[in-house]
């Protein structure tokens, strides 16, 4: 039930055998995620949300019958056999839907226009990689080596929380683990940026880093190795419908179970009375009871406007507090121009493509923080996101907030020229590489890392969130199985969403999971899971209607 009229949620004594209540501040992926397991394990839920569509990040907008796809560019789990597979069929993610996969997860263009095609087959890769040079052939072969032992690696657990596991659950885990764990200590301990520097080749030493179209920076060898074994699986495929469309199946999914979704709907604080969360009161003073509360939102505006900064923790702190402030441990907000124009390009053109740009071509564009541009043709991701006959570019890049944030707070005009610019040079570089395109470009629409933040609330735009393998890696981990996602010294709230139990969309999918899981161990619960069983094809109307440009992200 989504956008019926509001009735309060009064305050009711808690009563043995009676369902609880959850009441849950935010529908984006982690929000929607408690909410089908909390219905199927026997919960009332109510979703909260503040915008007009589900999703958070993983979103879209549209204009002029193209739609913005702003979120996935890969998603891990889209093949059967694994946890992260489980959890989306779970949620109904992927119900109806194809699965687009690539044959190259990225390609890496230099300055010089040398290219190289990160081929998810290790056989494919390794002979293309020798084929460029020659001179790198003990690190080429030592890469795609790995790469085939990681092809039958499922290393990383999403339906369970540590301290849930029991013995032979954690046996298990081990005993798929123990074969390759000198493997995986070594992938961990390499970084990125130690290995590519070996490389003799120019392209090769600059390109590596950047088979995740932007350079990661802190990564080691090891989600690389993982990522692009899963794409040669056909795991990291890319759903139909795109970003929107997974949240939408999700939010369909949690209607289905009897959850409801009040959206244009803000938060102002959660209620505590001694000590204990008991509800919420949103903007205008209505207040709503339950017996617990769940914070899916931006870690910042759950802290400190929420619950006006007075409930935190060690861990919390040293997230929110220091590392925050920190760009070895949290993403830069991005800028994206999405390109729309009459017609399609070469058949043959690489559907992902990241230009490693020159000094010249950075400094035109505002913000530029490491000097390239991925370009990626996205109505070849998916149908639907283009009228018939024609075809969408999205161009991002890793872009500095702050210069952002303080043109569109101090000079509007300014700001507003400021993605004019980007505009410019997209619509010029796209037809050095693509000749002719100029003339049929259509639309041209511009986000910033200040739209970001306006339209999720995330810290400095960041859509992507805290960085693995860092130390907020670490601490996020901590929240999840020391703290149980709970805050000390308050009880009846959980924490969820991408801030509280890491970034990435199985992350946060699998977090929702977990709060469910430890709220059923607590109020004594059987914790239940089954997969959708939704089966008819999926199509674009079921987008919904979009925000268009006057109301989506600007």
């Amino acid at each position: 039930m989504r956008n019926s009229q509001r009735a309060p949620w009064g305050v009711r004594p808690r009563v043995p055998g009676q369902r609880p209540r959850v009441i849950i501040v935010g529908a984006g992926v982690g929000g929607l995620s408690v909410g089908c397991y909390g219905q199927m394990s026997g919960m009332e839920t109510r979703i909260f949300e503040k915008h007009v569509l589900p999703g958070g990040c993983c979103t879209a907008w549209s204009r002029d019958g193209y739609v913005f796809d702003y979120c996935i560019e890969w998603l891990t789990g889209t093949a059967p056999g694994n946890d992260a597979n489980q959890v989306w069929r779970e949620l109904g993610a992927l119900d109806g839907k194809t699965i687009r996969n690539f044959d190259v997860f990225n390609t890496v263009v230099g300055a010089d226009g040398r290219s190289v095609a990160f081929y998810n087959d290790p056989d494919r890769l390794e002979d293309h990689l020798l084929g460029l040079s020659p001179g790198d052939e003990r690190l080429i072969r030592s890469f795609c080596r790995d790469l085939r032992r990681f092809t039958d690696l499922d290393m990383f657990a999403f339906l369970k929380p540590a301290p849930l596991l029991t013995l032979r659950e954690k046996a298990r885990a081990a005993r798929k683990v123990l074969p390759k764990l000198n493997l995986l200590r070594r992938a961990a301990a390499t970084s990125m940026e130690d290995f590519a520097a070996r490389f003799e080749d120019p392209l090769l030493r600059r390109a590596l880093p950047f088979i995740f179209f932007q350079d990661h920076e802190v990564f080691p060898l090891m989600p690389y190795l993982f990522n692009m074994a899963s794409a040669h699986r056909s795991n990291a495929g890319f759903p139909q419908g795109g970003s929107l469309g997974l949240a939408r199946s999700i939010e369909e999914r949690y209607t289905s179970l009897g959850g409801r979704i009040d959206y244009r709907t803000r938060v102002e604080r959660i209620l505590v009375e001694d000590g204990r969360a008991v509800g919420v009161q949103l903007r205008g003073g209505e207040r709503h009871y339950a017996d617990h509360v769940v914070a899916a939102c931006d870690g910042v505006t759950t802290l400190d406007r929420l619950l006006g900064g007075e409930y935190s923790s060690s861990r919390v702190r040293r997230l929110f507090e220091t590392l925050s402030k920190s760009p070895e441990n949290v993403y830069p907000g991005l800028v994206s121009v999405f390109v729309g124009f009459d017609g399609d390009i070469d058949a043959d053109a690489a559907h992902s493509v990241t230009y490693l740009l020159s000094d010249a071509d950075s400094a035109r564009l505002p913000g530029m923080m490491q000097n390239n541009l991925v370009v990626q043709l996205r109505s070849r991701f998916s149908d639907g996101l283009a009228p018939p006959g024609k075809s969408l570019i999205h161009c991002t890049y890793f872009s500095d907030y702050d210069s952002w944030k303080t043109l569109r707070r101090t000079d509007r005009k300014a700001y507003r020229a400021g993605k004019e610019q980007a505009a410019r040079f997209v619509r010029d570089f796209l037809d050095r590489c693509y000749p002719g395109i100029a003339a049929r470009i259509e639309v041209v629409d511009v986000a910033t890392p200040v739209t970001t933040e306006r339209y999720t609330g995330n810290l400095g735009g960041s859509i992507l969130g805290w960085k693995s393998f860092t130390n907020a890696d670490d601490l996020v981990q901590g929240l999840i199985d020391k703290d149980r996602l709970r805050l000390p010294g308050l009880a009846g709230l959980s924490l969820a969403g991408q801030w509280f139990t890491g970034g990435g969309l199985v992350r946060t999918a699998a977090g929702g999971r977990f709060v469910a899981q430890y709220l059923c161990a607590e109020w004594g619960l059987p914790f239940r899971a089954w997969e959708s069983t939704g089966g008819e094809p999926w199509h674009a109307g079921k987008l919904g209607d979009l925000p268009q440009l006057d109301q989506g992200m600007r």
